[in-house]
């Protein structure tokens, strides 16, 4: 394609970025009229060639500062005077007698809001003179020290004590970091004496961690606890008891002591005792919202923190200690039936960049839940007069009463005491407050959900958190479905219970009979009683709220996937259909990979998704779009295009670690636009083909019915394939209404997110080698108290000033922009360079566009020369002495994200060499240039003239790419931006790049429906293709869903992001919005008005017969055998639907 180039003609320099006032203010509650924003964000439609500048030049970037979270060490203790902007003023003043605190605004724009004057602030963002003076009293015996002492301790001498220590680190099998830890941490430690291992024994070593030596062994309050649970097993007996059965082997630590082991700790130190809100006000026009991230920042910590009670006599501080349990059963081995079911606990008070870090420290393993023994079932069948049907409901309610049994033990006496009176502790700073126990979350997947919250799994109203039937789910999104999730919450009926349970236990009806069913009522209760509920429902806790969304299992494992394997169904369904399967696999194989780890390598056939994890299954959604472009009947590919779109772009909003008022708001449309697209596929291309099992389903399912025909001596199944349709009537697609409600109130999801559990279970796995498989629980125990054990040892020795990996913000990348080695090992000459490659069209003109970029820079000219012509008078006024220029094979990139923490980009032009810049247009309709890297350069420069200077100098070769101009992208339009690399005849396919002016790597995936060519460069070898290839693909797509920074440069909502940046971004929104306005986008005609029959919302629950089929959803991927409806009523669209529409985004 052809590059139009134009006059460049620029309106100055870049708008200087606005910094906030910074002072900081002390407010009573103040009314003040918030400006609001919108949130629309930009579609790129180039309607005309764009005015390219002569020579390429990109426009000068500015990146945020580098900034730890919001973090500002000042010591300025002005208090603010200065009037808030115009459209901030204040319109009236509510006096209260609440002393809140607002800090200065940060270069950012941040700040935080105290409901009153801290005491505490991990983060030292407060000055101390700031912080708010409590009674120093301690209490006696408050928070006895535990019996530690340095290190060696309980070893004879430091070579062991280090020996041991590396050991207890986890994991069995050799690896050369855990060699290399070895070397450095052990044997090359100067204390080290190889005299102290003569008779040296493992087993001798681990006896003095676990057994008493003179009274010195190290014991803590928080220890484990071994007892036994004991069940009531129903008999359908009117006279005879129930029968008392036992299950021994229960380990757990109480929580209790758990918290009071906690505050004694290191990590103390960064715990956040009083929460607070943080505020945004935005550098583009002074508007300020709400940012979600942290437990701490939420609505319900806040909340929390408003109820606590006040203690008689007491005057001390009062604070929450936020506790968000996660458990989880899980396999100990590869191979075999060794399963563990630990329960973990972790501190919401510590950011969730620690939390989320399995070396941080910061899980707390505190039980060991027990599954109900096989052997039960003996019993279970010595009952008489019990169907088989009734022995599996038995069994289930025997289950279901051994967890909450479980957790009737540990939901202690001292455990619901300190939840109502709170207990005192001495906290990291020396001060003695009294803190309170608070269950905010309980992370846990589906079937564990259900157990929780005492209801059948899958039953009519399988939600945990809202009692919206299951026949009312594929009304996803609708107006009547969002008004019934706040309206129908769940809530416990302990009275009907309690009766369902008499009928059980005193009347001898069946758990599943008619009479405790019409008991229990709707709702899909179960007869157990829920612990929660019933210990500290009455103290405040929403047992049902708690149950938090789970991104993972619900969305990357579950509706997502239930999609793609959807997908692949209608592929093989179409004519040719293994074809285009094949297709389909040699297309991810041909999706490079971008970042460190973000987008791995696609090696495996995708299609048969052969043990795919959730991060596997994210990077097949973010590469999507482009491998199934053109697969499917142009009419269908035009849905299934739109669907892939939306649903990126809901997972990349929903995974945000950052949430501001706008992109909540945001998250909240896209899911309506998301629930459109999935009816539409359900409605029009899923009815047009009769889809089936896929090969790897329909075998799975005979494996399975051949094993039960040995068994039972049933008849195997016949070997056809069964229909599989699409159903949407799924707990999982129900879920995904709830995430702008959840983020409001608990923060971002990946502070809850179940990732963190299960990451959680690689030490257990690598514990589980080291036992003897016998009694596993209190083996994975023992080796827990080991490592707990060395820990805190180690800590005594920690000096109390000094900062621990959970204390402060994460670690940074480096402050510079780029990172480009100076060696000087592959010396390039440029005249023998030349002449190897004569005849390359990548080379020509190579010198004297490396000499106009070396003028252009250090003249410091703008884009406002980007026409100017240097002389060859000029050019030889640059001299590269030998000319000799010095290449490097990679350059780092390092960047501020959306979220405020710093990243790189390792820049490769072998195997990832694409980059972006601001584009250097004076009025873009696209914010964007792209570029392939084909090499890395710096050389030393002398400058002639009266006083010869040296510079040194580093500079990217690279070929570029443009924007195609009839392409409709942007997110109202639903498509990715399209680009292709500009024709070699053009002058400027190639030129020189400043590394500074790089915003970071681009993830550029193959148009694969456009296919390869030679449009833009002569078929042959070319340095300008760098793995030796002949062609090129003709156009390729921006990835902009590669991740979540990535995404968010195409919005103006990143709060990390530069105000240069958001404002480029903005102003290219401003630009396609006219255009949007006047010209209609087809697709979003077809995909939000075809097809569907409008339908009054309060007429919605007529009509569900033909739902009763889903009740037969799959529990194991959420595709069942699918939703029967002929007519499913879709059209109604609320006014915020349409007013969402109108924007340019």
């Amino acid at each position: 394609m052809s590059m139009a180039r134009d006059l460049c003609c620029t309106s100055g320099p870049p708008e200087s970025q606005h910094h906030p006032d910074k002072e900081m203010e002390q407010t009573n509650e103040i009314d003040v009229e918030i400006g609001s924003n919108s949130g629309n964000m930009g579609d790129y439609t180039i309607s005309e060639e764009p005015a390219f500048p002569r020579g390429r030049i990109p426009r000068p970037l500015q990146d945020a500062e580098p900034s730890h979270d919001d973090l500002n060490h000042s010591d300025n203790t002005s208090i603010s005077s200065t009037p808030l902007p115009a459209r901030t003023r204040i319109q009236r003043v509510i006096l209260t007698l609440r002393d809140t605190l607002q800090t200065s605004f940060n270069s950012i724009g941040l700040c935080r809001l105290y409901p009153r004057w801290p005491s505490f602030e991990p983060d030292r963002f407060i000055p101390s003179s700031l912080l708010a003076k409590t009674s120093p009293t301690v209490v006696e015996g408050a928070d006895p020290a535990p019996n530690v002492f340095a290190p060696p301790f309980p070893f004879p001498n430091m070579t062991i004590y280090r020996l041991m220590s590396w050991m207890n680190s986890g994991g069995h099998l050799l690896s050369e970091s855990k060699v290399s830890h070895l070397v450095k941490d052990v044997i090359l430690a100067d204390d080290f004496d190889r005299e102290h291992l003569q008779n040296f024994s493992v087993r001798r070593s681990l006896r003095e961690l676990d057994k008493d030596d003179k009274g010195r062994r190290v014991t803590f309050p928080d220890d484990w606890i071994e007892t036994s649970v004991t069940i009531d097993i129903p008999t359908k007996s009117k006279e005879g008891n129930p029968q008392p059965y036992t299950i021994d082997g229960f380990h757990y630590r109480p929580f209790v002591e758990v918290i009071r082991a906690a505050f004694a700790d290191v990590q103390a130190r960064a715990f956040h005792l009083l929460p607070f809100q943080r505020l945004w006000k935005d550098p583009l026009d002074g508007h300020q919202e709400r940012i979600f991230d942290e437990l701490y920042t939420s609505d319900a910590w806040l909340e929390a923190q408003d109820k606590l009670p006040k203690e008689p006599g007491c005057s001390l501080e009062r604070v929450i200690v936020g506790l968000m349990p996660f458990s989880d059963a899980t396999h100990l081995a590869n191979f075999g039936t060794a399963k563990a079911w630990p329960l973990y606990m972790y501190f919401g008070n510590l950011t969730k960049y620690a939390r989320s870090s399995p070396r941080s420290g910061a899980c707390h393993l505190v039980g060991f839940l027990p599954s109900l023994p096989d052997s039960v079932k003996d019993i279970i069948s010595t009952l008489s007069g019990i169907s088989k049907t009734g022995m599996a409901s038995i069994h289930a309610h025997c289950r279901r009463e051994l967890f909450h049994s479980c957790w009737s033990i540990m939901l202690d006496e001292d455990f619901i005491s300190a939840y109502r009176h709170g207990i005192v502790l001495k906290c990291a700073d020396g001060i003695a407050r009294r803190i309170f126990p608070r269950i905010f979350t309980y992370s846990a997947d589906y079937p564990e959900k259900v157990l929780i919250a005492t209801i059948k799994d899958m039953g009519l109203c399988p939600c945990p958190r809202c009692f919206t039937p299951k026949n009312m789910f594929s009304f996803l999104g609708l107006a009547g479905d969002m008004k019934r999730r706040l309206i129908n919450l769940r809530s416990y009926t302990m009275t009907k219970v309690v009766q369902a349970r008499d009928f059980i236990y005193k009347y001898g009806n069946t758990v599943g009979g008619v009479k405790v069913e019409h008991c229990l009522g709707e709702g899909s209760w179960v007869p157990i009683i829920n612990q929660f509920a019933a210990k500290l429902g009455p103290l405040g806790l929403d047992p049902f709220r708690m149950l938090v969304v789970d991104f993972m299992h619900e969305c990357e494992l579950g509706t997502w996937k239930a999609l793609f394997t959807h997908l692949l169904r209608l592929l093989y369904a179409l004519p040719r259909g293994s074809e285009l399967v094949a297709s389909l696999d040699s297309r991810f194989r041909q999706v490079p990979a971008f970042g460190n780890g973000v987008i791995r390598k696609f090696s495996n056939n995708t299609s048969e998704m052969k043990r795919l994890a959730a991060r596997d299954f994210e990077d097949i959604l973010q590469c999507a779009i482009p491998v199934f472009e053109g697969l499917f009947p142009a009419e269908h590919d035009v849905v299934v295009q739109s669907l892939l779109y939306r649903f990126a772009q809901w997972h990349a909003l929903a995974k945000l670690r950052l949430h501001s008022e706008s992109t909540v708001n945001l998250l909240g449309e896209i899911f309506k636009k998301l629930s459109q697209k999935l009816r539409k596929f359900r409605n029009f291309t899923c009815a047009a083909f009769k889809t089936s099992e896929l090969p790897r389903e329909k075998a799975a399912r005979q494996q399975k019915a051949a094993k039960r025909s040995e068994t039972n001596g049933v008849p195997p199944e016949s070997n056809g394939a069964r229909i599989k349709s699409f159903n949407l009537g799924t707990y999982k697609f129900h879920a995904m209404g709830d995430y702008p409600t959840t983020i409001r109130l608990f923060g971002t999801t990946d502070s809850f997110t179940t990732q963190i559990g299960e990451l959680a279970h690689r030490a257990l796995k690598a514990f589980y080698p080291l036992t003897s498989k016998i009694d596993t629980p209190r083996q994975l125990a023992k080796h827990e108290r080991r490592r707990r054990v060395l820990r805190r040892v180690a800590e005594v020795g920690i000096p109390s000033g000094s900062q621990t990996q959970a204390d402060g913000p994460p670690s940074t990348s480096s402050e510079q922009h780029h990172c480009i080695a100076t060696n000087r090992n592959n010396a390039v000459n440029i005249f023998a360079f030349l002449r190897e490659h004569d005849g390359d069209p990548a080379v020509k003109n190579f010198l004297p566009r490396l000499k106009d970029h070396i003028l252009y820079r250090l003249r410091k000219l703008d884009i406002g020369h980007c026409d100017h012509t240097f002389t060859d008078a000029e050019r030889s006024s640059i001299i590269i002495p030998n000319n000799t220029i010095y290449s490097v094979q990679t350059m780092q990139v390092h960047f501020t994200m959306y979220d405020l923490r710093r990243e790189y980009d390792t820049i490769n032009p072998r195997t990832h060499g694409d980059v972006m810049v601001l584009s250097g247009e004076t009025t873009p309709r696209h914010p964007y240039w792209y570029a392939r890297v084909l090499g890395v350069f710096h050389m030393e420069v002398w400058v002639a003239g009266n006083q010869p200077v040296k510079q040194h100098v580093e500079v990217l070769w690279v070929r570029w790419l443009a924007i195609l101009q009839s392409h409709r992208s942007g997110m109202n339009h639903g498509r990715l931006p399209k680009i292709a690399f500009v024709e070699e005849s053009d002058p400027d396919a190639f030129g020189f790049l400043d590394p500074g002016q790089v915003i970071r790597g681009a993830h550029l995936i193959p148009a694969f429906s456009s296919g390869r060519g030679t449009s833009s460069l002569r078929y042959g070898k070319s340095l300008a293709r760098p793995g030796g290839e002949l062609d090129d693909w003709e156009e390729h797509y921006v990835g902009i869903f590669v991740d979540r920074d990535m995404f968010m440069r195409y919005t103006h909502l990143g709060v990390g992001h530069s105000a240069m940046l958001r404002k480029v971004v903005r102003d290219c929104e401003l630009g396609a919005r006219s255009n949007v306005m006047n010209d209609e986008d087809p697709d979003e005609v077809v995909d939000d008005a075809e097809g569907f029959d409008e339908c009054d919302n309060d007429q919605e629950e007529c009509d569900h017969d033909s739902d009763d089929a889903l009740d037969s959803e799959s529990s194991d991927d959420d595709v069942g055998l699918g939703d029967t409806d002929s007519d499913d009523d879709e059209g109604y669209e609320d006014a915020a639907d349409e007013e969402f529409n109108d924007l340019s985004f």
